[in-house]
């Protein structure tokens, strides 16, 4: 190849200019190279074809799987949302409550004591019941701040409804701590007698501890025997009654066309399973470990604590030393007060 021949030879916009000047030899590598070329954008454009019509399959095919979900909750919701906020059951729950803790200890007559749910260090029992509080508060205060906020877009009218919670909690804890105080000024400590070989009425006798509290006196293994209020039954009943409160206004809610997107409507569900499952401890409690007076004390407790809150002093209408009822100022203002006469008339 001549001097000449090779200067001829350049690289400008990817193709060689007077390549002919090299003959055929390199007239066949520069049409080897563009058909090369060419295969490999013809591939790498088949590639992205294929990647974006596959996506676009998936997506089409995620579709009607997310529709039928969205269908599922709607359905769900709107049901549990109707049978939570119906007059019958706003007016009938206390009640079906107060049956269950009258007659609750008379499944221990056909529940078997060799089930799971008679061994106090099942899951359920230590996730849910020592955290029953917790639970409740998380749930409720979720929905409560998402149903308010969204409607008004208020934070202090959402700090208020959510201070009906506190004011709850705080009872809870006052009256625990006035059970403490009963049970260690009506209770004694027992111990049992080492070796010891008389006994009465089928029991090992016991020496009385004085100057011992309850909680210590557990502590050390012995035995404490006075009045005594069920307090997890007390913690529960007040659940039940405070998750029927609150979430019964959802139902009205949706009746006058509230807007409630899939957020709002999963944590109304979680609330309605929370409330079902409250439910279901309370039974295994009474059936499995009957403490008939202890359990209906504590039971008759948690609906003076909601009877004070719901049905007394929440009812004086909001102000600054009342939160007011569940729903108050949630509403439209052409159904407020039609829907607060409803609300009324259902605790009636």
């Amino acid at each position: 190849m001549t001097e000449r021949g090779a200067e001829k030879l350049q690289f400008g916009d990817g193709r060689y200019s007077e390549a002919t000047t090299l003959g055929p030899v390199a007239t066949a590598v520069w049409n080897l190279v563009a058909v090369v070329a060419f295969l490999q954008k013809s591939h790498t454009e088949a590639a992205n074809d294929n990647s974006t019509t596959e996506h676009r399959k998936e997506t089409r095919g995620n579709q009607p799987n997310k529709m039928i979900l969205n269908t599922v909750l709607v359905v769900l919701t709107d049901l549990a949302a109707h049978i939570l906020g119906s007059k019958l059951f706003r007016q009938q729950f206390h009640l079906l409550l107060s049956a269950v803790l009258m007659f609750g200890p008379g499944l221990s007559l056909w529940v078997s004591q060799h089930s799971v749910f008679a061994k106090k260090t099942h899951f359920l029992y230590r996730i849910f019941l020592r955290s029953g509080w917790g639970w409740t508060c998380i749930f409720v205060g979720s929905f409560l701040f998402l149903l308010s906020f969204s409607i008004r877009r208020s934070l202090s009218l959402s700090i208020r409804h959510l201070s009906r919670l506190g004011i709850a909690g705080g009872l809870w804890l006052c009256f625990c701590k006035l059970l403490d105080l009963l049970e260690n000024a009506t209770g004694s400590c027992y111990e049992t007698l080492a070796n010891s070989q008389e006994i009465t009425n089928g029991q090992p006798l016991l020496v009385l501890r004085e100057g011992e509290i309850k909680s210590e006196c557990l502590r050390a293994g012995m035995l404490w025997r006075g009045y005594e209020v069920s307090e997890d039954v007390f913690l529960l009943c007040l659940c039940c009654l405070l998750l029927a409160e609150e979430t019964a206004v959802f139902g009205p809610y949706l009746s006058l066309g509230g807007f409630s997107d899939a957020p709002l409507r999963i944590l109304f569900l979680f609330c309605v399973l929370l409330l079902w499952l409250w439910i279901f401890l309370l039974l295994c409690l009474l059936a499995y470990f009957p403490q008939f007076p202890t359990q209906l004390l504590g039971g008759a407790l948690g609906c003076l604590s909601w009877r004070l809150l719901y049905q007394g002093w929440y009812r004086l209408g909001p102000s600054w030393y009342c939160p007011g009822r569940p729903g108050m100022g949630l509403l439209n203002t052409k159904t407020e007060a039609n829907e607060d006469g409803q609300l009324s008339q259902n605790h009636n």
